[in-house]
Order: C-alpha cells, then structure tokens, then sequence
C-alpha cells in the first residue's frame, strides 16, 4: 500500500507539473480563452465573456474548434501613415459602445485611423464570421479566371454530385451566390432548431460530406432566382464547390491567389467543419490590417502586380444589387451588401466587416463582439453612421485641399 501510495503522489506530480508547464506555454489570450471555454460548440449562444476571450482565439483551440493556415507570403505590403481624420464624434463613445476590438481607415492606401480596442492589438487575429463569404465568393471568380469553373451559370450539381436528385436540381452557381436557390433554410440566429444552429451538428449516417447530406434533405421552398434568403449552409457549398473544382483546400487557394501575393502581413487561418473542410460561409481568423488589405484588393480590381487575379468586371457584377433584401438599408450581391451608391460592404455577425466606397478609395475594416448577433440594437446603424462620418472627413479635407490649390495657383 506504501508503494502504491508513493506511485500515485509521483503522478500527481507529474501531471501538476506538466500542467504548469502547458499553462506556461500559454499566451495571455489562449488562456483567458481556456478560462472562458463555453460548454457548447455554438457561438450564438456563448455569453460575452466567451465571445470576447474566444473571437481572438478560436483557431488556437484545436480541440475546439479545427483551421487551415492561409499563408502570408515573404513580401509584406506597407500600409503608410497618412494625415489622422478629424471625425466630428467621440470616436472612444463610439468604441465603447461598439465594444470595439479594432477599427482601421485606408484612404487613397494610407492608414488615416487606427484604433485598438477589448485588449485586443495589431498582431491580433480575430475572427470574421460572415465577411468570409465575401473572400469565398472572391474565389469563384478566382477559380473561373484560372479555368477551372466555366461559368456563374453552371449548374450546382456538375461540381457537387452528392447534390443530385436533390431539390439543388437546376440551381445554379449564380443562385448560390445570391441566395436565391430558392431551397428552404432558416437563419434565426436566437433560434436553437433553427437550421443554421442544427447544421454544425449534423453528423451523415453514411460518413458523406456534411454540408452535402444535410442540405441535400432539404425541401424546395420557391423556383431557383425567384427569391432571396440568407443562407450560411448555401455559402459553405460554394467553398466545398470551389474545392472541388480546383481541387485545393480554400486556405491554400485563398493563400496562392491573394494572401501571399498581394503581401498580407502575417498568416491567417480558415476555420474547419469535423472533416477538415473550410467552412466558406464563416470564420477567417485574420488580422485587421490584413482585413484592410484585402478590400485595397478590391479597390485594385483584384489586379495583383499586373496580374488578374478575377475575370475583369468581377468586382463590378459581385458587388452590383442582385436583390432588394429584408434588412434594413441593405441590398444582395454575390455575397456581399451593396447600398446602392457605389459603395458595399462585406459584413459578419458580431460587429465584423469590410467597408469599401472606390469612389473615395476608402476602406474600412472593423472587428467587434456586439451584444447581439445581429443588429437589431440599433449597433448596425451607429456604425454606418461612423463610416458616413468617414466619408464626410475626407470630402471636407479633399475640399481644402483642393481649394488650397486653387489659392496657390493665384
């Protein structure tokens, strides 16, 4: 009994000390992270102390959740400081209220705003949620400049066979984009039956794709093109589309197409369903700069060093209306929210987005943990309210400038 005795405190030892060497290892996010752990899987119904410990964290909870690393290339691209915005508001109000992680302003590529809120900093990388459905229809037209996607108009199932004989019969790549496949799915983000919520659970009986075998169950609601609904399950099939055209996963494709080549700073990551697949309509863990970075890309018409990375016209036809939608002041691309004016946004639950406005040559990317999914509170509004703001502070520095050049000239 001694000896047992002695044999059970030298492990009790052992493990409290590689226990103390695991937590050691640990970076301060990481282990507010473990400290904040949710007992679920589901981030809409996760209090706000997780979503904050975890938004900056979840791809380096491997046994939470899995991810793809999105590789930066060795050349970085400088975002230059340019003159600070004078904004008329109370920019650490709007923060606050915001509970904002980040916020950064190119204009014309310089940064005239950075701001860092919720301990979270430049080197950070916080998730995206939705604003990767704009990167993965990004990808569709990546993939049809690189030959291996035909056509918008190309049916579903030619890429995705599983999807045969279901009521994904007849629609197109161009329905998938533009949530209009006309296919039953509901996207209530407080509902726990809703089919967003169920389908990250879903487990096929068969071991089939899960994507492909719970969507495939799915019944007809309207004709393909006749109607628009949001749909996340649908945004994941255009990557799994994607991946299987180009036969590469979406993080390695996002990688060689734009990450790298256009000089993101650092790596970011594409979290994963349980089989390995990236999730298309969801979850870039990246950080803001690089976020910025990407709608710069935009502005450069996906043009990379005299490279065209999408079909020309691409960023035109995306970010065009496709449908008038049920949210306020919001209209439907492929995959992204256009306004109507030139301008549009790509845009995730939570307070996550990338606003472009070409006209101005303006980006505005932003990171937050709202205290809702959505923007019912009114959150959605004061930050469109913020980028006007924007607008307006460059329109009045263009003005004197370009009334400063015109007393110069005198």
């Amino acid at each position: 009994m001694k000896t047992f005795g002695r044999i059970f405190a030298l492990v009790v030892i052992v493990l409290a000390l590689a226990g103390a060497i695991f937590w050691t290892a640990l970076d301060k996010d990481q282990r507010a992270a473990i400290a904040n752990l949710p007992t679920n899987r589901d981030v809409l119904f996760w209090d706000n102390d997780q979503r904050d410990a975890l938004f900056r964290a979840m791809d380096r909870l491997p046994w939470l959740v899995g991810s793809n690393t999105i590789a930066a290339g060795e050349n970085k691209r400088e975002l230059p400081t340019g003159a600070p915005l004078d904004l008329p508001l109370d920019l650490a109000a709007f923060m606050a209220a915001q509970n904002s992680a980040a916020i950064v302003v190119v204009h014309d590529g310089a940064v005239v705003l950075e701001r860092y809120g919720n301990d979270f900093g430049p080197q950070g990388r916080w998730t995206s949620f939705s604003v990767a459905k704009s990167l993965t229809s990004t990808l569709v037209g990546a993939a049809i400049a690189d030959g291996f996607i035909d056509s918008i108009d190309d049916p579903v199932t030619r890429y995705i066979t599983g999807l045969q004989g279901s009521a994904y019969e007849g629609v197109t790549i161009r329905h998938l984009l533009t949530m209009s496949s006309g296919v039953q799915w509901n996207e209530d983000y407080t509902d726990p039956a809703s089919d967003v919520a169920r389908f990250l659970d879903h487990d096929p009986e068969d071991g089939s794709n899960a994507t492909v075998s719970y969507l495939s169950k799915l019944p007809r609601a309207a004709e393909p093109g006749t109607r628009w609904n949001y749909n996340t399950g649908e945004t994941n099939l255009i990557g799994l589309l994607v991946r299987e055209a180009t036969g590469k996963p979406l993080a390695q494709y996002l990688s060689e197409e734009i990450w790298a080549p256009y000089g993101m700073q650092q790596d970011a990551t594409w979290l994963t369903s349980d089989t390995g697949e990236e999730l298309g309509g969801c979850c870039i863990q990246a950080a803001t700069r690089d976020m910025a970075r990407f709608g710069m890309f935009v502005l450069d018409d996906g043009v990379i060093a005299g490279k065209r990375v999408v079909p020309e016209g691409w960023f035109a036809q995306a970010t065009a209306v496709s449908f008038t939608t049920d949210r306020a002041r919001r209209s439907y691309g492929f995959q992204w929210w256009p306004f109507g004016d030139g301008t549009f946004e790509a845009g995730g639950i939570f307070g996550q987005g990338i606003f472009i406005d070409p006209a101005r040559k303006l980006v505005i990317a932003t990171n937050a943990n709202w205290p809702m999914a959505r923007d019912d509170d009114g959150l959605g509004a004061q930050r469109h309210a913020f980028f006007a703001a924007v607008q307006a502070a460059i329109d009045t520095r263009e003005n004197a400038d370009s009334q400063g050049a015109r007393e110069a000239i005198r």
